[in-house]
């Protein structure tokens, strides 16, 4: 008996808790006027709680006609169309809504009737929220969120577990979740550009799309400072916090994939990138532009379905010609595909590395692979500084170029310890 009074008692709040956003949402319309209030939406769920107690398992068949009565008083109470459809509508899912979860906390489970209910609440109050960041979302930005669903949630769960192909070392499930690993922090990073504001200038642009690509961060950088040159100071002490972030995000993935890395790879990898955002810190103080100076930029865009499987290749790529070089030419080769590679894409490349490495395939073992992705940072590093001075001119390139020399050095030495 006090157990069925509880459980009624969360059904009637649970109604309650819904009754009281409807209510307020539409307190100006006129008495009798509202398809449903407080009351209605506290009666409707007790009536589900009220139901589910009667009710005989399997079927329930009290709760399925409750349910009917309720959609055919909701049908009779809404009448013809009085040009609020959509609110109308949202009122009649809630009170229905708040019949099921009225039957949930009969059934036993009013904690869970409670907290659904709660979120409800929360969706119907954020509706202006929602709808305003709804007009906010540019077309190429819901084909990116829809693609990265697809392939995490769709594509990825059905991908096998095991090692095909030459030297069996293409692991679907492994190289598809590195993908959806990349879009994830391509997206995340152009959504913090957006939502911070292309005011702050060049170097967010920097930080922030060093997170999608520090190779396109230091294109957009190198191509603003070309038609507006004053910004050289700030933009080289921005390029320097791309490769910053490149370094930080190569060692925070590889450690996500085998963490057994995480401690060679601080001193391959956390020690340039420290000492690079050192750098840009020094450089941005030094900077004599104003940030109001500084003219807005767009975030590049998240990964299209394109350059996702593009990605995707190259990483395939990279899984095969890493273990094929290894058995071919041993650590020279591997060291001369990490030269090539970085200069390209250093994430291929470097999840190839530590895929194989979390295969325990022979001819990989913990310190190549440090050596390798050092390598490959190193020359993916060189090559922004070839962009900054063929895209930003010489004055850029020089300043960038000065201050990865001495990181280079600084990885070099770590490399060899």
């Amino acid at each position: 008996m006090a157990m069925s009074l509880m459980n009624l008692a969360a059904a009637c709040a649970a109604g309650l808790v819904i009754g009281l956003e409807r209510g307020w949402q539409l307190r100006d319309q006129r008495e009798g006027g509202r398809v449903a209030g407080l009351r209605t939406f506290a009666l409707t769920a007790l009536f589900g709680g009220l139901l589910e107690l009667l009710s005989t398992p399997p079927w329930h068949l009290h709760v399925f006609g409750g349910l009917l009565a309720v959609a055919a008083l909701l049908a009779r109470a809404r009448g013809p169309d009085d040009g609020h459809h959509d609110r109308g509508m949202t009122t009649a899912m809630a009170l229905l809504t708040a019949y099921a979860l009225g039957a949930l906390a009969g059934a036993g489970e009013p904690l869970l009737a409670l907290g659904v209910a709660t979120v409800v609440a929360v969706l119907l109050y954020t509706k202006p929220a929602l709808h305003g960041w709804l007009r906010l979302i540019r077309p190429f930005e819901l084909t990116a969120a829809l693609q990265l669903l697809i392939l995490s949630l769709v594509i990825l769960p059905l991908l096998p577990d095991t090692g095909v192909g030459p030297y069996a070392a293409i692991n679907p499930y492994r190289l598809w979740w590195m993908v959806v690993l990349l879009a994830a922090l391509s997206l995340a990073g152009h959504l913090a550009m957006r939502i911070t504001g292309p005011q702050r200038g060049l170097m967010l642009t920097g930080l922030l799309g060093a997170l999608a690509s520090s190779t396109a961060a230091t294109l957009a950088i190198s191509r603003r400072v070309r038609e507006q040159a004053e910004l050289v100071p700030v933009a080289t002490a921005a390029i320097l916090a791309a490769c910053s972030i490149m370094f930080l995000r190569l060692l925070v993935v590889a450690a996500l994939v085998q963490w057994t890395l995480l401690k060679g790879l601080a001193l391959a990898f956390g020690v340039p990138g420290a000492l690079l955002m050192l750098l840009a810190a020094v450089q941005w103080w030094r900077g004599e532009v104003s940030p109001d100076r500084i003219a807005a930029m767009d975030g590049a865009e998240p990964f299209g379905l394109a350059g996702i499987l593009l990605f995707g290749g190259l990483l395939a790529a990279s899984a095969v010609l890493v273990p094929l070089v290894v058995a071919r030419a041993g650590s020279t080769g591997i060291y001369l595909l990490a030269l090539v590679g970085g200069a390209g894409d250093v994430d291929p490349f470097a999840l190839a590395v530590v895929h194989d490495l979390a295969s325990a395939r022979p001819g990989i073992d913990t310190e190549l692979a440090i050596k390798a992705l050092g390598l490959a940072g190193l020359s993916n590093t060189l090559v922004k500084a070839g962009i900054a001075m063929v895209v930003g001119g010489r004055r850029l390139g020089l300043q960038v170029a000065a201050g990865l020399a001495l990181v280079g050095a600084v990885s070099a030495v770590a490399l060899m310890v």
